[in-house]
């Protein structure tokens, strides 16, 4: 074996093992303009204050539905946004008077955010917040700012600053643990004007994913919105964060984000990639709910294809999907969701056969001669990722053949080969950092 000069090998906190080993988040995006009936112009949304936060008023309101819909298609993370471009917050909030206690709905006693981690927490998946503080169309704030220069404008920028500092203690500490905080498009700091929202999250939410700032991200955007990263994917980084838009370094920047795409393998931070897409993003991209666009569910085909360059190139695949005004998850999306559900545990549920193990050489052996075509393979990334080069090879008539060449592995990488009629698979470290340490090598059958 061609083994790399010796480094130190960045390895992932629990949160981030947590992360990887889920695979499958739901972003649940839900917002005021939901309610509006009319098409969502992002642009807009982001100068343009709701006209009657009261249109809110979902009469078939079942958060249970939500959850229990994510279960049973296989996901183990679900993400709520908490805020987004409106300002509006969906919790009860003594900081801000636009939040859930201002509503008719429910008396202004309603709290969705605590709705849904409770049914998180029945439903056994990980709860995680996501909080827009970059715009809010209703305090005025554009691109993390207040606008102009005055005195007036700094003296609102320190209130919603400090609006923020406390928003964010509230839910941290009234609702209990966070797996992952994400900060939508980033969250400037106090070096930057902006409110204090690290110290915040470090002092009240330690063991969550932090999801980000100039300072830190504990995980990075995949690099676009189309649910997939190319091969390979590391889960290392070069930078301790990413920055956001024009905030983001060049190196970051360039290419088309091709860092954030690929990592890098003898980066010093441990910042595995995410693949973001909306469930409604066949031709279209609606994050949130919009009248009659059903026709842009992702066909069951292009979501597996996503997932196999997603979850099988060492990320985890975030699908967004939007309850519509009546409060429930569009039945079009939940037999999506489900069918997708199925067909996954269809294909990897029961491999031919699976081994772990340690070296550079690693042996599978069938019970008999079968057909395979497709191997998933992951490194044990508590150790870090270590493999930098492999090889598989398949006895065939009794003469070992390469049957596939690759780099990265992480978590998980699936491999599609043309069938071959074997019986003894094994792996080969062609180049590593230290000895690799393989937590699963399995094989599977030709799909009927």
């Amino acid at each position: 074996m061609n083994t790399a000069a010796r480094q130190e090998i960045p390895l992932p906190t629990a949160a981030q093992l947590q992360w990887q080993q889920a695979e499958l988040a739901a972003l649940v995006c839900w917002d005021l303009h939901v309610f509006d009936g009319e098409f969502y112009i992002q642009s807009q949304a982001r100068i343009t204050p709701v006209s009657d936060y009261n249109t809110f008023n979902p009469q078939q309101y079942d958060m249970d539905q939500w959850i229990s819909s994510l279960k049973a298609a296989g996901f183990k993370i679900a993400i709520f946004t908490v805020s987004h471009e409106t300002g509006f917050f969906f919790h009860q909030s003594k900081a801000t008077p636009y939040s859930m206690k201002a509503l008719e709905w429910q008396g202004g006693k309603g709290d969705i955010l605590r709705d849904f981690k409770e049914a998180c927490e029945k439903h056994d998946i990980l709860p995680a917040v996501y909080i827009g503080t970059r715009w809010n169309a209703f305090y005025g704030v554009y691109d993390f700012k207040v606008q102009g220069e005055n005195e007036f404008a700094r003296n609102r920028q320190q209130h919603y600053n400090r609006m923020i500092e406390e928003i964010l203690t509230e839910i941290f500490t009234n609702y209990g643990d966070w797996a992952m905080v994400w900060f939508d498009g980033g969250a400037h700091g106090p070096e930057q004007g902006g409110p204090d929202v690290l110290s915040v999250f470090e002092k009240y939410q330690p063991n969550a994913i932090f999801y980000h700032n100039l300072q830190r991200a504990d995980i990075r955007w995949g690099g676009s919105e189309t649910g997939t990263v190319p091969y390979p994917s590391w889960g290392t980084f070069s930078y301790p964060a990413i920055g956001a838009g024009e905030s983001a370094r060049k190196e970051i920047g360039a290419n088309n984000f091709q860092l954030l795409k690929t990592g890098d393998p003898n980066g010093s931070y441990y910042m595995p990639a995410m693949s973001d897409a909306p469930l409604r993003g066949h031709g279209g991209h609606d994050w949130f709910w919009e009248p009659d666009r059903a026709h842009t569910l992702y066909p069951l085909e292009n979501l597996i294809d996503m997932y196999y360059r997603s979850v099988g190139h060492n990320t985890t695949l975030i699908l967004g999907v939007t309850p519509n005004p009546e409060g429930r998850l569009p039945e079009p999306d939940v037999k999506r969701l489900k069918a997708f559900g199925e067909e996954i545990s269809r294909r990897f549920s029961d491999p031919l056969a699976s081994v772990s193990g340690t070296g550079n050489t690693i042996p599978l052996v069938l019970n008999e001669l079968q057909n395979i075509d497709q191997i998933v393979i992951q490194e044990d990334i508590s150790k870090g990722e270590r493999i930098r080069e492999f090889e598989l090879e398949a006895e065939i008539n009794g003469k070992w053949t390469s049957i596939y060449k690759g780099i990265a592995i992480g978590h998980k990488h699936i491999v599609k080969i043309d069938p071959v009629h074997t019986r003894k698979i094994r792996f080969v470290a062609l180049s590593a950092v230290g000895e690799p340490q393989l937590k699963n090598l399995s094989v599977y059958k030709p799909l009927k």
